[in-house]
């Protein structure tokens, strides 16, 4: 099994970051200047819109729109003091919350969406055709099913040694050293990133 991926496959993956990273600074800019709505603030709103009941459990909410529970947490505070959306306890888990849609929430998504939609056909689906659509959808699918089926119960190459040393009396299975080698070596083998 390799480890790592093909040239082909690498560039695949930064182009990939890097048009999510042009492609979302444009919506951004785009959503601030004609509806003073920052992107999150619209994840947001959408997220809650495409709910059912216009509800989500703020940890489930965090997840789906790529926040910490922290983070999500200061921007809900804010959309609540803009009446955006509000919190309600969870009457089964005393520490849980939801975040609700208001229909002020509503009206501001309703504005904004026209913009954030125009922006989605202008600087992504313009640029691929029919049949890339279909194999770019396909593809995206995949990985993502596999990440979150795979990734959500994987720990961290170093949390495994750390948990393997102290199940077996303090010891290494494998010395760090050679770890911060081995990533020494990958590193300087990669391409290098333009800035």
């Amino acid at each position: 099994m390799r480890n790592r991926p093909d040239a082909a496959r690498m560039a695949a993956w930064r182009g990939l970051l890097e048009a999510h990273a042009a492609i979302t600074d444009l919506l951004e800019r785009e959503l601030e200047q004609e509806r003073g709505l920052p992107l999150s603030k619209f994840e947001v709103l959408l997220k809650l819109a495409e709910a059912p009941d216009g509800r989500m459990r703020m940890l489930e909410l965090a997840q789906s729109v790529l926040l910490s529970k922290s983070g999500l947490s200061r921007l809900v505070d804010r959309m609540e003091e803009a009446e955006l959306v509000r919190r309600e306890r969870c009457p089964s888990d005393r520490r849980g919350a939801y975040a609700v849609l208001t229909d002020e929430g509503r009206r501001v998504l309703r504005r904004a969406a026209p913009v954030h939609l125009r922006g989605i056909q202008e600087h992504f689906a313009s640029q691929i055709a029919d049949d890339e659509a279909k194999v770019l959808a396909d593809a995206l699918g995949r990985v993502t099913a596999a990440a979150r089926e795979g990734g959500s119960h994987r720990e961290c190459p170093g949390a495994i040694l750390e948990r393997s040393a102290a199940e077996g009396g303090g010891e290494l299975p494998v010395d760090p050293g050679e770890l911060d080698a081995e990533a020494e070596r990958l590193a300087a083998e990669m391409p290098a990133i333009d800035a």
